[in-house]
């Protein structure tokens, strides 16, 4: 083989390797050419997906492709989690994840068809979720002190409802159980909007559900606010106290709601998305809609985002050990 044939050679190579490493490139630069699919693990209604089709609609008119909003319900947000994380990582299939499905259902359940660290790629946190608790207003108690004094002299007839285990509103019932050193009895259902109305006709006593959930019932007289699970009050009800400050010391916990793409998508894809999604986020039109929702945003970028789900993950896991609750 001469010189110039073995010049030849290389840089054919060199041409078919240029153009294999240009191809993620290129493939994110052409992104988005077709719809976009972003997944809610919830029935249409739930909070995820009202966030969902608020992002959907500002990143249709930003990026030029349609966003779509598909609603994969059931197994406490685990069939629509594990479906995105099955989907390819091209950019055109998004998740809406919760702190249920990211990082407290891979404590409770052996196999719940996804691992967060090795199947998602986080893009930003959307909204940060509060939880309040709630009660029929028939049930004779006005704060948390007189729920616990209530529940301790009727061990276990407190009922309260809740989206199942693995659920946030779940979990933080239990652990407020546990802290407040009371039994109480849970109920499950298979949406929040179930215990809701069952909340409002008192058949259970007690609901713990994020703010937006909830806020709508209490301003129409239907349920009664008693505490809110945070260290520091919200701004949308400024009067209900936390229950760090009604006697739970240290209570503390929120749910929250952000936006995934599957592992191996394009970087520059995921930092575009970030961008364009804290962009519209940050828009005051967005902003009062979210006010109006009762919703805090976040917007972060995809580094913090990322340094939260691992922070969360080992939060959530420490609260679940402590509560002694085993995999399923």
């Amino acid at each position: 083989m001469n010189t110039s044939t073995v010049t030849r050679m290389l840089r054919a190579m060199a041409a078919a390797l240029s153009l294999l490493l240009a191809c993620p490139l290129v493939h994110a630069q052409a992104w988005p050419s077709k719809p976009v699919r972003i997944i809610v693990p919830f029935p249409p209604g739930n909070g995820a997906d009202t966030i969902a089709r608020l992002l959907a609609e500002r990143l249709t008119a930003a990026l030029g492709a349609k966003f779509i909003v598909e609603n994969r319900p059931g197994a406490g947000s685990m069939i629509g989690t594990a479906y995105a994380a099955k989907a390819p990582a091209d950019g055109y299939t998004l998740l809406i994840g919760g702190s249920s499905a990211m990082v407290i259902n891979p404590h409770l359940f052996a196999h719940p068809g996804y691992d967060t660290l090795r199947d998602f790629a986080p893009i930003t946190n959307i909204a940060s979720l509060p939880m309040v608790v709630a009660v029929n207003p028939s049930f004779p108690a006005h704060n948390i002190a007189e729920l616990i004094r209530y529940a301790k002299q009727h061990p276990k007839a407190v009922m309260y409802g809740s989206s199942g285990v693995g659920s946030s509103n779940y979990l933080v019932q239990a652990m407020f159980a546990a802290a407040a050193g009371i039994q109480l009895t849970h109920v499950p259902y298979k949406g929040s909007a179930a215990s809701m109305t069952d909340l409002i006709s008192g058949n259970i006593m007690m609901l713990t559900d994020t703010l937006p959930a909830v806020l709508p019932y209490a301003r129409a007289g239907k349920v009664r606010l008693l505490g809110i699970s945070t260290l520091r009050r919200s701004s949308f009800i400024p009067d209900v106290p936390t229950l760090d400050e009604q006697g739970v010391r240290g209570f503390d916990a929120t749910a929250w709601s952000g936006l995934f793409a599957p592992r191996g998508t394009p970087t520059q894809i995921l930092d575009r998305l970030n961008a364009e999604t804290v962009k519209a986020l940050h828009d005051p039109v967005v902003q009062k809609q979210f006010q109006r929702l009762s919703i805090d945003i976040v917007a972060d970028s995809r580094a913090d985002f990322t340094r939260f789900i691992n922070a969360e993950l080992v939060r959530w896991g420490n609260a679940i050990k402590a509560l002694g609750i085993p995999k399923e």
